[in-house]
């Protein structure tokens, strides 16, 4: 029985350490959305339900590959790249809770900074797991979507971000977007995002 608890936990943690869980502690390591991430990761299960309302907890950062993420320096440079991206966004009013995102069934979603709403139509592929968001026939994009069931990472091309910021956002400025932008362009193979909560 001892074997099977230890060969178990050994999996356990290979799994999660190659499916883009950063835990800071046991606790964080079983917690509901990483022991669902693995779950799907082991299954194959790429269906998910983005219908809600998700709220902006932080900034999402992803690299394209784990050796582009190698010779960027690791995790200090992906914390390093999210704490200045985290302060640039709330320059222009995106800040926990000022941004959400809510996703109909009908396939119609609104995002919302402060007071400020957009409308538009969303279709998720599970196939690339990406969504496209169209705004009204103004703005169309695409977005990863690493999802679970209370927990949503939206990670664009640095490009497709400054677009939908500067479409977004009435406060946003010429200094703001370049330093995301020089952000982006330090770190090339890197997808920058939001991290939603439900």
């Amino acid at each position: 029985m001892k074997k099977y608890v230890l060969s178990l936990a050994i999996l356990s943690a290979f799994i999660f350490g190659t499916s883009n869980v950063q835990a800071q502690s046991l606790k964080d390591l079983f917690n509901k959305d990483n022991i669902e991430k693995v779950v799907n990761a082991v299954t194959g299960n790429k269906s998910i339900d983005m219908t809600g309302t998700w709220t902006y907890t932080g900034s999402a950062i992803e690299f394209e590959s784990d050796n582009f993420l190698k010779k960027a320096g690791g995790a200090a440079a992906a914390s390093l790249a999210e704490n200045k991206l985290d302060e640039q966004l709330a320059k222009i009013g995106i800040k926990d809770g000022q941004l959400s995102f809510t996703f109909n069934a009908d396939s119609t979603f609104t995002s919302t900074i402060g007071k400020r709403s957009m409308q538009g139509t969303y279709s998720y592929d599970a196939a690339t797991n990406q969504v496209q968001l169209k705004y009204l026939r103004l703005l169309n994009m695409n977005a990863k979507v690493n999802c679970t069931s209370n927990s949503m990472e939206l990670l664009f091309n640095s490009d497709k971000l400054l677009k939908l910021i500067t479409f977004l956002s009435s406060k946003s400025s010429n200094t703001t977007l370049k330093t995301i932008s020089s952000l982006a362009d330090s770190y090339d193979g890197m997808m920058l995002g939001f991290e939603l909560k439900k």
